[in-house]
Protein backbone atom coordinates (compact mmCIF):
# COMPACT_ATOMS: atom_id res chain seq x y z
CA UNK A 1 0.00 0.00 0.00
CA UNK A 2 1.15 3.91 -0.78
CA UNK A 3 2.95 5.21 2.31
CA UNK A 4 0.94 8.42 2.90
CA UNK A 5 2.77 10.60 5.73
CA UNK A 6 -0.18 13.02 5.87
CA UNK A 7 -3.04 9.76 6.66
CA UNK A 8 -3.23 9.45 10.40
CA UNK A 9 -5.15 6.56 11.38
CA UNK A 10 -5.90 5.91 15.46
CA UNK A 11 -4.85 3.12 17.34
CA UNK A 12 -6.72 3.71 20.43
CA UNK A 13 -8.22 0.49 21.37
CA UNK A 14 -11.66 2.48 22.81
CA UNK A 15 -11.60 3.58 18.97
CA UNK A 16 -11.34 -0.18 17.62
CA UNK A 17 -13.93 -0.86 19.49
CA UNK A 18 -16.34 1.76 18.84
CA UNK A 19 -15.77 1.37 15.16
CA UNK A 20 -17.40 -2.36 15.70
CA UNK A 21 -20.44 -1.46 16.86
CA UNK A 22 -20.91 1.25 14.10
CA UNK A 23 -20.33 -1.14 11.18
CA UNK A 24 -22.88 -3.45 12.89
CA UNK A 25 -25.72 -3.95 10.39
CA UNK A 26 -27.98 -4.52 13.76
CA UNK A 27 -27.20 -0.85 14.95
CA UNK A 28 -30.37 1.02 14.57
CA UNK A 29 -30.02 5.20 14.18
CA UNK A 30 -30.18 6.11 18.01
CA UNK A 31 -27.47 4.07 18.68
CA UNK A 32 -25.52 4.99 15.57
CA UNK A 33 -25.63 8.75 16.33
CA UNK A 34 -24.49 7.89 19.57
CA UNK A 35 -21.12 6.31 18.65
CA UNK A 36 -20.86 8.38 15.67
CA UNK A 37 -20.47 10.89 18.29
CA UNK A 38 -18.26 9.21 20.62
CA UNK A 39 -15.80 8.27 17.88
CA UNK A 40 -15.95 11.81 16.61
CA UNK A 41 -15.13 12.81 20.08
CA UNK A 42 -11.80 10.63 20.23
CA UNK A 43 -10.72 11.51 16.24
CA UNK A 44 -11.26 15.24 17.35
CA UNK A 45 -9.08 14.64 20.45
CA UNK A 46 -6.44 12.89 17.93
CA UNK A 47 -6.95 15.89 15.09
CA UNK A 48 -6.90 18.81 17.59
CA UNK A 49 -3.37 17.44 19.50
CA UNK A 50 -1.38 20.17 17.72
CA UNK A 51 -3.37 23.15 17.74
CA UNK A 52 -1.15 26.16 19.07
CA UNK A 53 -1.29 28.36 22.03
CA UNK A 54 -0.51 31.32 23.85
CA UNK A 55 0.95 31.96 27.52
CA UNK A 56 -1.10 33.69 30.21
CA UNK A 57 -0.98 34.25 33.46
CA UNK A 58 -3.47 31.91 36.06
CA UNK A 59 -4.17 33.11 39.32
CA UNK A 60 -4.30 29.97 41.44
CA UNK A 61 -5.70 29.64 45.07
CA UNK A 62 -1.62 29.87 45.69
CA UNK A 63 -0.04 31.99 43.89
CA UNK A 64 0.12 33.34 39.95
CA UNK A 65 0.89 30.46 37.42
CA UNK A 66 2.09 30.53 33.93
CA UNK A 67 -0.98 28.80 32.06
CA UNK A 68 -1.94 28.48 28.73
CA UNK A 69 -4.57 29.48 26.28
CA UNK A 70 -5.78 28.20 22.78
CA UNK A 71 -4.13 30.48 20.31
CA UNK A 72 -5.85 29.53 17.09
CA UNK A 73 -8.96 30.65 15.76
CA UNK A 74 -10.87 27.05 15.23
CA UNK A 75 -13.44 26.51 12.42
CA UNK A 76 -15.46 23.28 11.92
CA UNK A 77 -16.98 22.36 8.55
CA UNK A 78 -19.38 19.55 8.50
CA UNK A 79 -20.13 18.16 4.73
CA UNK A 80 -24.08 18.09 5.12
CA UNK A 81 -25.68 15.68 5.92
CA UNK A 82 -23.77 12.86 7.48
CA UNK A 83 -21.55 15.50 8.80
CA UNK A 84 -23.53 17.19 10.94
CA UNK A 85 -23.42 14.37 13.43
CA UNK A 86 -19.97 15.10 14.36
CA UNK A 87 -20.06 18.57 15.00
CA UNK A 88 -21.80 18.21 18.78
CA UNK A 89 -18.88 16.15 19.79
CA UNK A 90 -16.08 18.62 18.28
CA UNK A 91 -17.59 21.76 20.08
CA UNK A 92 -17.79 19.86 23.64
CA UNK A 93 -13.54 20.04 22.84
CA UNK A 94 -13.84 23.65 21.44
CA UNK A 95 -16.81 24.99 22.27
CA UNK A 96 -15.23 28.76 20.95
CA UNK A 97 -14.75 27.25 17.70
CA UNK A 98 -17.12 28.70 14.40
CA UNK A 99 -18.76 26.13 12.63
CA UNK A 100 -19.90 26.60 8.40
CA UNK A 101 -21.76 24.40 6.16
CA UNK A 102 -20.71 23.35 2.89
CA UNK A 103 -23.47 21.04 1.09
CA UNK A 104 -22.09 18.95 -1.72
CA UNK A 105 -23.86 15.89 -3.74
CA UNK A 106 -21.87 14.04 -7.03
CA UNK A 107 -23.26 14.73 -10.24
CA UNK A 108 -24.26 11.03 -11.86
CA UNK A 109 -23.29 12.27 -14.98
CA UNK A 110 -20.10 13.92 -14.64
CA UNK A 111 -18.99 12.07 -11.16
CA UNK A 112 -18.33 15.69 -10.17
CA UNK A 113 -18.90 17.22 -7.15
CA UNK A 114 -21.32 19.91 -7.16
CA UNK A 115 -21.49 22.87 -4.35
CA UNK A 116 -24.83 23.49 -3.32
CA UNK A 117 -25.14 25.27 -0.06
CA UNK A 118 -22.33 27.63 1.24
CA UNK A 119 -22.51 29.68 4.50
CA UNK A 120 -18.89 30.90 4.41
CA UNK A 121 -18.30 34.24 5.14
CA UNK A 122 -15.99 36.28 2.08
CA UNK A 123 -12.80 35.82 3.55
CA UNK A 124 -11.10 33.34 6.23
CA UNK A 125 -11.97 34.03 9.55
CA UNK A 126 -10.41 31.05 11.29
CA UNK A 127 -6.03 29.77 11.62
CA UNK A 128 -7.38 25.86 11.22
CA UNK A 129 -10.11 24.01 9.42
CA UNK A 130 -11.46 20.80 10.33
CA UNK A 131 -13.64 19.46 7.48
CA UNK A 132 -16.22 16.60 9.23
CA UNK A 133 -17.20 13.61 6.93
CA UNK A 134 -17.75 10.44 8.39
CA UNK A 135 -16.67 8.57 4.94
CA UNK A 136 -13.93 9.25 2.93
CA UNK A 137 -14.69 7.43 -0.07
CA UNK A 138 -13.57 8.48 -3.48
CA UNK A 139 -12.49 11.47 -2.29
CA UNK A 140 -14.61 13.67 -4.60
CA UNK A 141 -16.44 15.85 -2.00
CA UNK A 142 -13.51 16.22 0.10
CA UNK A 143 -11.17 17.14 -2.49
CA UNK A 144 -14.38 20.12 -3.69
CA UNK A 145 -14.35 21.35 0.21
CA UNK A 146 -10.72 21.69 0.43
CA UNK A 147 -10.56 23.82 -3.17
CA UNK A 148 -13.50 25.76 -1.69
CA UNK A 149 -12.07 26.39 1.53
CA UNK A 150 -8.61 27.50 -0.09
CA UNK A 151 -10.12 30.29 -2.50
CA UNK A 152 -11.71 31.32 0.89
CA UNK A 153 -8.05 31.95 2.11
CA UNK A 154 -7.86 29.10 4.41
CA UNK A 155 -4.33 27.69 5.27
CA UNK A 156 -4.37 25.27 7.56
CA UNK A 157 -6.44 22.44 6.52
CA UNK A 158 -7.30 18.94 8.36
CA UNK A 159 -10.21 16.32 7.16
CA UNK A 160 -11.57 13.85 9.94
CA UNK A 161 -13.47 11.18 8.92
CA UNK A 162 -14.19 7.86 10.41
CA UNK A 163 -13.40 5.26 7.44
CA UNK A 164 -11.35 6.54 4.64
CA UNK A 165 -10.93 4.16 1.32
CA UNK A 166 -7.65 3.87 -0.31
CA UNK A 167 -8.95 5.62 -3.29
CA UNK A 168 -10.21 8.55 -1.32
CA UNK A 169 -6.95 9.20 0.13
CA UNK A 170 -5.18 8.94 -2.74
CA UNK A 171 -7.36 11.62 -4.16
CA UNK A 172 -6.88 14.25 -1.79
CA UNK A 173 -3.65 13.73 -0.83
CA UNK A 174 -2.37 13.57 -4.62
CA UNK A 175 -4.96 16.75 -5.28
CA UNK A 176 -3.85 18.44 -2.14
CA UNK A 177 -0.44 17.20 -0.36
CA UNK A 178 -0.58 20.06 2.61
CA UNK A 179 -3.85 18.46 3.81
CA UNK A 180 -3.44 15.79 6.92
CA UNK A 181 -6.29 13.16 7.07
CA UNK A 182 -7.45 11.78 10.46
CA UNK A 183 -9.42 8.25 10.23
CA UNK A 184 -10.54 6.16 12.46
CA UNK A 185 -10.23 3.14 9.96
CA UNK A 186 -8.78 2.43 6.57
CA UNK A 187 -10.91 0.12 4.96
CA UNK A 188 -9.74 -2.17 1.97
CA UNK A 189 -11.25 -1.29 -1.48
CA UNK A 190 -14.59 0.87 -2.97
CA UNK A 191 -16.75 -1.45 -4.64
CA UNK A 192 -18.75 -0.78 -8.12
CA UNK A 193 -21.07 1.39 -6.58
CA UNK A 194 -18.22 3.78 -4.72
CA UNK A 195 -19.40 2.54 -1.19
CA UNK A 196 -16.67 1.35 0.97
CA UNK A 197 -15.61 -2.24 1.82
CA UNK A 198 -16.39 -3.58 4.33
CA UNK A 199 -17.35 -0.07 5.66
CA UNK A 200 -20.84 0.51 7.02
CA UNK A 201 -22.93 1.12 4.40
CA UNK A 202 -24.58 4.89 3.60
CA UNK A 203 -23.63 6.84 7.64
CA UNK A 204 -26.45 9.59 6.62
CA UNK A 205 -29.11 6.93 6.33
CA UNK A 206 -27.53 5.07 8.70
CA UNK A 207 -27.61 8.05 11.37
CA UNK A 208 -31.15 9.48 10.14
CA UNK A 209 -32.85 5.91 9.69
CA UNK A 210 -33.47 7.07 5.73
CA UNK A 211 -32.81 5.01 2.67
CA UNK A 212 -31.52 1.78 2.65
CA UNK A 213 -28.25 1.13 4.53
CA UNK A 214 -27.55 -2.11 2.96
Amino acid sequence: MTDWPNLHVSQHPAVRHKLGILRDEKTEPKKFREVVRELSWLMGYEALADARTRPIDVPTPIETMQGEELADRIGFIPILRAGLGMVDAFLELMPTAQVWHLGLFRDERTLRPVEYYNKLPNSATVDLCLILDPMLATGGSATAAIEVLKRWGAVRIKLVNLIAAPEGVEAVLTAHPDVEIYAAALDRQLNNKGYIMPGLGDAGDRQFGTGNSG
